[in-house]
């Protein structure tokens, strides 16, 4: 069986692994494609396309965006993206001069509780891509803080811990429309991560399909067969594309690993096929992207 994961970070963003290297190692594992999904940047695409077409792996050109959500923690993923396009990337700089003013105030917080860290610490453990969360937890465990990643998450660094701070996030409609406007396909990342009941969940996936939403993450390694059997049914309800994968981050995140999770996921081909079906409708549909992208977005002062 060919199989894929699509859904994979690279030092782009929080990864372990650069882009080219994840791609070998996903040809090495027996992978026939691969999605590379990045926070919030679409700089670790090039760099992986020319790898896999040098290695006769697949790859398909992503992004994960973080979106405003007053609830749990909302993320789309966005595939067949353009990863050139001006707009896209115009709207991902906007979230970066964001992340980067957060930056700043979270090495202030945890100073404040006595944690002696510096934002030219974290930058030196993100190398080349872009400070994020699991930097931070990385030094942290690196400085003998906490015992490991998780604890530094739990103690520190979690939504509403003491040393967390929000930062600027698209609407999600926007979000939606932004991928669409560069040729992609909004898709809603791990449900789960909503901390929604089923009917909440319902109403969400009907507002999101309104607005433009074209999938659900169905496979991921923390959903149950419960919630796996209910996103596949939203998806069948509101017309939605069924993708999957294992949120790879190399040794950032212990235990997961690429194309199988935590040992038991496969996903088939298939599932990267029906995405490239949606993908030739709309096409062929000449579909045109809801609203309107003008507007001058900047990072909110505080």
């Amino acid at each position: 069986m060919r199989r894929v994961d699509l859904h994979i970070h690279t030092t782009a963003s929080d990864g372990s692994l650069r882009p080219k290297e994840v791609v070998n190692y996903a040809k090495e594992k027996g992978l026939a494609a691969v999605a590379i999904t990045d926070h919030d940047t679409t700089r670790g695409v090039r760099e992986a396309l020319e790898e896999g077409r040098r290695i006769g792996l697949e790859v398909v050109e992503g992004v994960e965006l973080s979106v405003d959500f007053s609830g749990g923690t909302m993320h789309l993923l966005g595939y067949f993206i353009d990863p050139e396009n001006e707009e896209l990337n115009e709207r991902l700089r906007v979230v970066q001069r964001a992340r980067a003013e957060r930056n700043e105030r979270m090495v202030k917080r945890l100073n404040e509780l006595g944690i002696r860290v510096s934002l030219e610490e974290v930058r030196a453990l993100a190398s080349d891509g872009q400070v994020c969360r699991p930097h931070f937890a990385q030094l942290l465990v690196k400085k003998g803080y906490v015992r490991d990643v998780d604890e530094a998450f739990e103690r520190f660094l979690r939504k509403g811990g003491p040393a967390y701070v929000e930062k600027f996030r698209f609407p999600p409609s926007e979000a939606i429309e932004f991928i669409r406007r560069a040729g992609g396909i909004a898709v809603l990342a791990h449900p789960f991560t909503l901390n929604l009941d089923e009917e909440s969940l319902e109403r969400l996936v009907r507002e999101l399909k309104d607005a433009g939403l074209e999938g659900i993450e169905v496979f991921y390694p923390d959903h149950t067969p419960e919630q796996m059997a209910l996103y596949r049914d939203l998806a069948r309800r509101y017309d939605l594309v069924i993708t999957g994968g294992t949120d790879y981050h190399g040794k950032v995140r212990e235990g997961v690993d690429i194309g199988v999770g935590y040992g038991d996921m496969n996903l088939p081909y298939s599932i990267l096929e029906g995405m490239k079906e949606r993908r030739e409708r709309n096409r062929a549909l000449g579909r045109r992207p809801f609203g309107s992208a003008s507007g001058d977005y900047r990072v909110p002062t505080r």
